[in-house]
């Protein structure tokens, strides 16, 4: 079993990198709050990579953005990026729209042989997430869930592994924003259906802890039960401003997560065992300082660790994979399987059942 110190050592290390040394260059389709506030600022952080195109809605728009930034070359509309404009500026394309739209872009993004990032979920729907995987099988596909390079769930995961907490039992995980508080504007993507998928929070925050438990327990899930409950106007077209799921795998594990754009910000993951607990708290929002509690027997510890940013090292993993050649994780079929349980979650809800997968 791995010592505890051990595990302490090296924390941060990147333990995924090959050494292989280049830029790649990346074109950023979607120019929202988020790729302006979060994975621009990350990709110039980077030792990796570099954004040399923009791709909007509105091409002034996206040249506005790009004179701000000294590596962008090109300011693209999604129809000059569907044409080849400036196809030899980027080797791999970030793909941050709404959900119902990563398709057409990763399709395109395939067609010049591009290497693509795409934000989770992969899509709105289990059958246009399919499509994507079908349209990408020729390129590196790897669906944007930082938790997989952020440190502390990775130790976590590495202790889980070597049985420090003995053999998990259960895992609780939350994860809650104040959506009205960071964009007011009730006519936003998140809360159309025919944009966002098959709900609000589930989709966009609770598959954090879904997927989180995956990684961690490295198993998928069984079978899924829930519940939903929407009252405020601003979710009338969602079933979801609130949400609890209960998510079965292998050897009697059980995860239960809460999700909701309507309260106070939280974030948690607690992982127990029959021998301990691992506890991270906050640790899903890349701003927040992320914590991890170990506590087994005596032993009741926790890390303040020198923060990464969750951004930086997600970039930094994907095109330290485009430059080695080597197959990113996750992948197109691992988001497949989130996206099949996010669709039985939603159905659980519905039915008032439990639904296997």
């Amino acid at each position: 079993m791995t010592e505890l110190s051990d595990v302490f050592e090296g924390f941060t290390g990147r333990d995924w990198q090959t050494g292989e040394e280049g830029t790649v260059r990346i074109a950023m389709v979607g120019l929202g709050w988020w790729t302006k506030e979060k994975a621009m600022p990350a990709v110039e952080r980077s030792e990796l990579c570099e954004t040399t195109v923009l791709v909007s809605s509105d091409e002034e728009r996206a040249m506005a953005v790009a004179d701000q930034h000294e590596t962008v070359v090109e300011g693209l509309t999604y129809e000059g990026f569907h044409d080849g404009k400036a196809r030899e500026e980027y080797d791999a394309v970030y793909i941050a729209t709404p959900n119902a739209v990563h398709l057409e872009y990763a399709a395109t993004a395939a067609e010049f042989d591009k290497a693509i990032l795409c934000e989770k979920p992969m899509e709105a729907t289990v059958e246009r997430a399919e499509e994507l995987v079908e349209a990408c099988e020729s390129v590196p596909l790897m669906i944007a869930y930082r938790m997989h390079t952020e440190p502390a769930v990775r130790r976590a995961r590495e202790l889980v592994r070597e049985g420090f907490i003995g053999d998990p039992v259960a895992i609780h995980g939350a994860m809650t924003q104040r959506l009205l508080e960071m964009n007011p504007d009730t006519d936003q993507w998140r809360l159309d259906p025919d944009l966002a998928g098959y709900g609000a929070s589930v989709m966009d925050l609770g598959i954090y802890p879904l997927n989180t438990a995956r990684f961690v327990l490295d198993r998928d899930p069984q079978s899924v039960g829930a519940s939903m409950h929407s009252s405020h106007e601003a979710f009338a077209d969602v079933a979801d401003e609130r949400a609890s799921f209960r998510v079965d795998f292998p050897d009697g594990v059980s995860t239960v997560c809460t999700a909701s754009q309507n309260a106070a910000q939280s974030s948690h993951l607690r992982i127990t065992g029959t021998e301990g607990e691992l506890e991270l708290d906050p640790v899903f929002f890349p701003d927040e300082p992320r914590k991890l509690r170990v506590r087994r027997g005596d032993v009741d510890a926790t890390l303040d660790f020198d923060q990464r940013s969750q951004m930086t090292e997600e970039f930094d993993y994907f095109a330290d994979r485009v430059l080695s050649e080597t197959e990113p994780h996750p992948d197109g079929e691992h988001g497949l399987v989130d996206m099949r349980a996010l669709e039985a979650i939603y159905e659980a809800a519905e039915s008032d059942a439990t639904v296997s997968l």
